[in-house]
C-alpha cells in the first residue's frame, strides 16, 4: 500500500510540474520558430532580435517542404509560432490549409507589393535570383541561351546541370508552370530529363560547372558569391548568366514569414516579423554572408549584387506557386 501510495504521489508531482512548465512557456515572451531559410541567416536575425527586444526565440530547423508539410500536419495542434522558408511553395502549402494569421499591417508596409502576397497572410523576408552558372571554358557568351525554356531544345543535350529534387529548382518549376502552363512546363521538363545531368544540390551544381564536368547549371545566384566569399575553389572556373526580359528564366523567387494562427505568442510572434522585415533585419542580408537580397522598402542588398531592379525578373503572384502540381508533372516527366 505505502508503494502504491508513492508512486501516485510521483506521478502527481510529475503532472504539476508538467502544468507549472507549460504555463510558464505560455506566459514567456520567447516564440518558436520553424525555420527552413538558412540557418546562418536565421541565426543572426535572431540574436539582433532579442537584443533589440529581448524576446528569446527557439528555433527548429529543416527544409522546407519538411516543414511545411509537418505543419500541415500538425494543424492548430502545431507549438510553432512562425514559419519561415527559402522559397514561397512551402509557405503556400500551409497557407492554403488555412493556417496562418494575417501579417500585421504596419509590417507588409514595410515590404513592396512585389515582395508580398496579395492577401497578406505571409510576407517577403528575403530574395534570390535563378541564373544560369557557366563554365567559359566550355561555353562563351554568344552560346548562352536566351531563354531557360531554349534548354529543352536537342542542342544543350548533356550540356546543363539541375538539382530537381530540391526545394529551390522545385521553385522555379512552380513558376514556370504559372508562367506558361501545364502543357509547355511538361514538354519542357521532358527536355530537362532528355539534356540535363542531375546533381544531389546546388553546391554540387555549382562545383560540377567549376570541374568542368558539365558545361553549365541552373542554380540561384548567391551559391556563387558564397563560394567566392569565402576561397572560391568551387566556382573559380564560372561565371553567372542572368536571363532578364522577364524570362521564366529570370524568377526571383521570395522567402517566405508567417505567423501561424495557433500562435499562443501572436504579439510576440508578429513583432519578429516586424523586426526581420525593417530596417536592422535587412541591414544583415546587407552585412552578412547570406548574399541574399533585401526587400525592404529603401533596404540595400549587398553591393556585390546585381540590383534587384535590374533583374527584370517576370511577375509572379507567389501565393499562386503550386508546388505538389509541379512535383506532380516532375514525375510524370520521370525527373523524380
Amino acid at each position: 500500500m505505502t508503494v502504491r501510495l508513492s508512486s501516485l504521489f510521483k506521478r502527481a508531482l510529475l503532472a504539476t510540474a508538467l502544468l507549472a512548465a507549460g504555463h510558464a512557456y505560455a506566459a514567456s515572451d520567447g516564440i518558436l520558430v520553424y525555420n527552413a531559410q538558412h540557418e546562418g541567416l536565421t541565426k543572426a536575425w535572431v540574436e539582433g532580435f532579442t537584443q533589440a527586444t529581448g524576446i528569446q526565440v527557439t528555433l527548429r530547423n529543416g527544409d522546407d517542404s519538411e516543414m511545411g508539410n509537418q505543419l500541415v500536419q500538425e494543424g492548430a495542434a502545431s507549438p510553432a509560432d512562425v514559419f519561415l522558408t527559402e522559397n514561397s511553395p512551402a509557405m503556400a502549402l500551409v497557407d492554403n490549409a488555412g493556417l496562418l494569421a494575417s501579417v500585421a499591417p504596419t509590417t507588409l508596409e514595410q515590404v513592396g507589393a512585389a515582395y508580398r502576397p496579395a492577401q497578406g497572410h505571409w510576407i517577403g523576408i528575403a530574395a534570390r535570383s535563378t541564373v544560369l552558372v557557366y563554365n567559359p571554358a566550355k561555353l562563351n557568351q554568344a552560346q548562352l541561351p536566351g531563354s531557360l525554356m531554349d534548354l529543352a531544345a536537342a542542342n544543350w543535350k548533356g550540356r546543363w546541370a539541375a538539382s530537381p529534387a530540391g526545394a529551390d529548382f522545385q521553385a522555379i518549376v512552380s513558376a514556370v508552370l504559372e508562367l506558361k502552363g501545364e502543357a509547355a512546363t511538361l514538354e519542357w521538363l521532358k527536355g530537362l530529363k532528355a539534356n540535363a545531368s542531375f546533381y544531389r544540390g546546388n553546391s554540387a551544381v555549382l562545383k560540377a560547372v567549376n570541374a568542368g564536368q558539365v558545361d553549365s547549371g541552373v542554380i540561384y545566384h548567391y551559391y556563387s558569391f558564397v563560394d567566392q566569399a569565402k576561397t572560391g575553389e568551387n566556382s573559380k572556373n564560372t561565371a553567372l548568366h542572368y536571363f532578364k526580359h522577364q524570362d521564366p528564366g529570370a524568377f526571383v523567387s521570395l522567402s517566405g514569414g508567417a505567423v501561424l494562427a495557433s500562435s499562443r505568442h501572436q504579439e510576440q510572434a508578429q513583432a519578429f516579423l516586424k523586426w526581420i522585415t525593417g530596417p536592422k533585419g535587412q541591414e544583415v542580408l546587407k552585412n552578412g554572408h547570406s548574399f541574399e537580397y533585401a526587400v525592404g522598402n529603401g533596404a540595400q542588398s549587398n553591393p556585390k549584387l546585381v540590383p534587384l531592379a535590374e533583374l527584370d525578373a517576370p511577375k509572379v503572384e507567389a501565393s499562386k506557386l503550386n508546388s505538389k502540381k509541379a512535383v506532380d508533372l516532375m514525375t510524370q516527366a520521370g525527373i523524380l
